[in-house]
C-alpha cells in the first residue's frame, strides 16, 4: 500500500499601510495598474530599499504564536531570477537566516512541523488578454510583504493539509497579520506530495502551484494520491514535475519538468543591514500576543460549556464570538450556574442559527449591524422566561435587525405580549381539537408526531403568543 508524505510551502501577502521596502500603498483593492510604484520597487539604479518594521514584527509574531524559534541574528538574501514581472532581475528574500525557524502546529491532534517562516517582496502581476499575442504586467503588486511558510513532510492527507491551511488562516486573521482573502491572492498554498511503501524512503516529489482555496488543496491531493498511486501499481515511474490544478476538471495538469534545483545564486542583500534581536525584544512581542484560536477553543469549552461545533463557529467567525461573549456578560447577574448555562446554550442556538441567517455577508462589527449585545440578552432573557414564545421571538429578531430597536418596545408595539390567561389558551386548544380529529385519533392511536402538530396549529390559531408548554399540558389534560 503507498503512503502518501506532504509537505506544504504557503504564501501570505501581509496586511501593512506600505510596501516592504519603500513607501508605496499596499492597496490589494488598488485597479488602475502601476499606480502604486516608485524607483525603489521598480529597481532603478540608485534607489536604496528601507525595511517595513511593521511586515518584520508581524512575521515574527507568526512564528510565536506556531512555538518557532527566533534567532537573534537574521538577515535578508538576493534571489536572482528573471521574469518579466520582477523589475530587478532579483528578489530580496531570506536564505539561510530565516526570521522564524522549528516550529509546530497541532493539527487533528497531532503536531506539524514547521522548518521556517521567512519574509520577502511579492513580485508583479502579468496579465494576458484574450486572443492577443502579447502580455501586459501590472507592477502594483510588486514589493508587497510576503511571508513564506514552509512545513515539515509531516502530512500524511488531504484533510491534515487543508486542516493546517485553515488553521493558519484563523492564526493570521487573529493576529491582523493579514486579511487571508484566497480569491485574491492573499494565500497561495503549494503542496509538496510524494508516495512510497517505505515510510523512510520518501518516493518522487510532484510540486502542485498555487492553489488558492481550501477545497483546491484538498481535492488536488486527493487527486494527486490517485495519480500517482495508479503510475507506481502499472510498475512505471513518477516524473518529477511541477503540475497546476484545473478546478473545473478537478485534475492536476503537468506545467514543466523539474530534473534539478534552480539555480537562484543567494548573497546577503548587500543594501540592507543584518537584523539583531535581543531577548527583550522577543519577550516584549510575545507578550503582545492576542487570545489564539487554540486558547480560544479551550476557554469556550470550559467558561461556557457550549457543543464543539458550536465553539469551531465561534472560533472560525471572531467577531461573532466576540459577540456571543458581550451578550453573555448583559444576561442577568446573580443566576444560578445551572440557569446561567441554559441561557447560554440558548443564546449560541440563537446566534447560530436565527441571526447567521440573517446577517449573510455583513458582520457584527459592522456599522449597519444595528442590534446591541444588551437588547440581544433580552431578547433571550425573554425567551428563557417564557415571556414571548420562540415563534414570537421569530418575529421579533428580523425586526430588532432591520431597526435597531429593544424587544419590548417591538411587543407593544406590535402587540406580541404573551397569552397568560390559560382559559383562552383552554378555547384555543379545543378548537383546534375540533378541527383536527385525524390528529387526535392517529395520536390515540400511540402516533406522537401528532402531538407536536397540534401544538403547532395551536400556535398558529394564537399568533405565537401562547406557551408551547402550556399549549401541550393543556392538550394532554383535555385528550385524556
Amino acid at each position: 500500500m503507498y503512503k502518501p508524505t506532504i509537505g506544504l510551502e504557503i504564501h501570505v501577502e501581509l496586511k501593512t499601510k506600505t510596501k516592504m521596502f519603500c513607501d508605496c500603498l499596499n492597496n490589494p483593492d488598488e485597479k488602475e495598474p502601476n499606480l502604486n510604484i516608485c524607483p525603489i520597487c521598480m529597481g532603478h539604479p540608485g534607489t536604496m530599499p528601507v525595511i517595513n518594521r511593521e511586515a518584520v514584527r508581524k512575521v515574527i509574531k507568526t512564528g510565536l504564536a506556531m512555538n518557532c524559534q527566533i534567532p537573534y541574528f537574521s538577515k535578508f538574501d538576493r534571489k536572482s531570477y528573471f521574469y518579466p514581472d520582477l523589475p530587478k532581475g532579483y528578489q530580496i528574500s531570506q536564505y539561510d537566516k530565516p526570521f522564524c525557524q522549528n516550529g509546530n502546529l497541532d493539527i487533528m491532534g497531532k503536531k506539524i512541523g514547521i522548518t521556517r517562516v521567512h519574509l520577502e517582496e511579492d513580485t508583479g502581476r502579468l496579465i494576458h488578454p484574450e486572443k492577443a499575442d502579447y502580455s501586459l504586467v501590472d507592477f502594483n503588486r510588486a514589493g508587497i510583504p510576503l511571508m513564506e511558510l514552509v512545513t515539515e513532510p509531516d502530512l500524511k492527507s488531504a484533510q491534515e493539509a487543508k486542516k493546517f491551511a485553515e488553521e493558519l488562516k484563523l492564526i493570521l486573521k487573529y493576529l491582523d497579520a493579514s486579511d487571508v482573502n484566497m480569491e485574491k491572492g492573499q494565500m497561495r498554498v503549494e503542496v509538496n506530495i510524494s508516495l512510497s511503501k517505505n515510510p523512510k524512503k520518501l518516493g518522487t516529489k510532484v510540486e502542485i502551484k498555487n492553489l488558492n482555496s481550501f477545497k483546491a488543496v484538498e481535492k488536488s491531493i486527493e487527486y494527486e494520491i490517485k495519480r500517482q498511486g495508479q503510475i507506481l501499481k502499472s510498475g512505471k515511474k513518477v516524473v518529477q514535475e511541477t503540475r497546476g490544478w484545473d478546478s473545473i476538471k478537478e485534475i492536476t495538469k503537468s506545467q514543466r519538468e523539474k530534473e534539478s534545483a534552480h539555480d537562484y545564486r543567494y548573497f546577503p542583500e548587500p543594501d540592507l543591514a543584518p537584523i539583531k534581536w535581543k531577548q527583550k525584544d522577543i519577550h516584549q512581542m510575545k507578550a503582545e500576543l492576542p487570545e489564539l484560536p487554540e486558547q480560544r477553543r479551550e476557554r469556550f469549552k470550559k467558561e461556557y460549556e457550549v457543543l464543539d461545533k458550536e465553539i469551531e463557529i465561534f472560533v472560525s467567525n471572531k467577531d461573532l464570538g466576540e459577540y456571543f461573549e458581550k451578550v453573555i456578560s448583559e444576561l442577568e447577574p446573580n443566576l444560578s450556574h445551572k440557569e446561567l448555562l441554559k441561557l447560554i446554550k440558548l443564546t449560541a442556538n440563537y446566534l447560530i442559527t436565527d441571526l447567521q441567517g440573517l446577517l449573510g455577508s455583513l458582520s457584527v462589527e459592522d456599522k449597519k449591524f444595528l442590534i446591541s449585545p444588551e437588547n440581544f440578552a433580552e431578547l433571550i432573557t425573554l425567551i428563557h422566561k417564557n415571556t414571548i414564545s420562540s415563534k414570537i421571538a421569530k418575529i421579533i429578531l428580523p425586526e430588532m435587525f432591520k431597526t435597531g430597536a429593544d424587544p419590548s418596545h417591538i411587543i407593544e408595539e406590535k402587540g406580541l405580549t404573551q397569552m397568560t390567561d390559560e382559559s383562552d389558551i383552554e378555547k384555543a386548544v379545543e378548537q383546534t381539537i375540533a378541527q383536527n380529529q385525524k390528529a387526535v385519533s392517529d395520536l390515540k392511536n400511540g402516533k406522537q408526531g401528532a402531538l407536536q402538530f397540534l401544538i403547532g396549529q395551536v400556535m398558529n390559531q394564537t399568533k405565537g403568543k401562547a406557551s408551547p408548554d402550556v399549549v401541550k399540558k393543556i392538550l394532554e389534560k383535555l385528550l385524556n
